[in-house]
């Protein structure tokens, strides 16, 4: 006959480490949507760092001449004067950043959800929940991320530096971690980290929000049941809301990310996410807070393994 002990012992791993197993099986997924979509990240990054004005105050010609190109010249750009395979240039930070982002997101989410709002009376899980719990979760996943974040961006740029004749910064993944943490310190890995968590929040908030309402409107609205029309449609505009509010932090991040440092590991252009803000307005207009916009909306859409971003 047997115990509970053994029982337990020959369940399936799922039934015992169901969040252990939620975070697992959520990274192999980020790992796949990543490689396929990554071509998408790099283009947004490079729209997004091209054309700083606040690079004009470092001098001897800093300040990028070429002109403003859109995300299919960007594309076609890279591939010429770089090579096919540069598109993937920091695919490596990027799957470390996804994985523990979808991760940290996932199971933050469930504990939420299951332990500290937990459903109502009739078994109902509100709206108002949702998004609270989803905003957090994408907080504290994008924090816990944010190290990842910073290598990516920076050497998504790697390529750039070279055709401008500037040294190359890392030879490689581990490198870049070693020399960020040698140069900044702890805090140095998690420079951005704060327009990072504003992007997360408002993002899952766009998106949760969005989705379900839309949804919802559909159903009870028109001859659309609960099918994967409903969801394809629910999707492409909670995506479109998700990046209208998310990209002016997502443009803040990457050039706070990106910028220049002192010997102790200060930024040279920005001393905050508000003054990168402002800078950016004067300099370039409203405008330049939403490059990157389309290959940002693409990628979102095309990204699903970890629920909706």
């Amino acid at each position: 006959m047997s115990t509970p002990e053994d029982e337990e012992r020959l369940s399936p791993l799922a039934q015992r480490w169901p969040r252990a197993s939620k975070f697992l099986l959520s990274g192999c997924a980020a790992i796949v949507a990543e490689l396929a979509t990554f071509p998408l990240d790099l283009t947004k990054t490079r729209l997004q760092i091209q054309g700083e004005a606040a690079l004009a105050r470092l001098g001897d010609g800093a300040r990028e001449s070429a002109p403003y190109r859109g995300m299919v010249r960007t594309a076609l750009g890279i591939v010429q004067e770089e090579g096919f395979l540069k598109l993937w240039q920091g695919v490596t930070p990027a799957i470390y950043r996804h994985i523990v982002y979808s991760g940290g997101r996932m199971v933050t989410y469930e504990h939420l959800r299951e332990v500290v709002f937990g459903k109502s009376e009739d078994k109902h899980y509100p709206l108002w929940k949702s998004v609270i719990g989803g905003m957090m979760a994408g907080v504290v996943g994008q924090f816990l991320a944010n190290p990842t974040d910073l290598v990516k961006v920076q050497m998504q740029m790697e390529g750039k530096r070279k055709l401008e004749g500037k040294p190359l910064r890392f030879r490689g993944v581990h490198h870049a971690f070693a020399k960020i943490l040698a140069e900044g310190g702890i805090r140095g890995l998690w420079a951005g980290w704060v327009p990072n968590i504003q992007r997360a929040a408002l993002v899952n908030m766009g998106d949760l929000t969005t989705y379900d309402t839309v949804k919802h409107y559909l159903v009870l609205n028109t001859p659309l049941e609960d099918n994967i029309m409903t969801h394809g449609l629910s999707s492409f505009c909670s995506g479109l809301v998700a990046s209208i509010l998310g990209t002016p932090a997502d443009v803040i991040k990457s050039r706070i990310m990106n910028q220049p440092r002192d010997k102790q590991g200060r930024g040279l252009l920005y001393k905050s996410s508000t003054d990168c803000l402002i800078q950016a307005v004067q300099g370039e207009g409203f405008m330049s807070l939403y490059k990157g916009f389309l290959p940002s909306w693409l990628r979102m859409r095309s990204v699903q393994c970890d629920g909706r971003r």
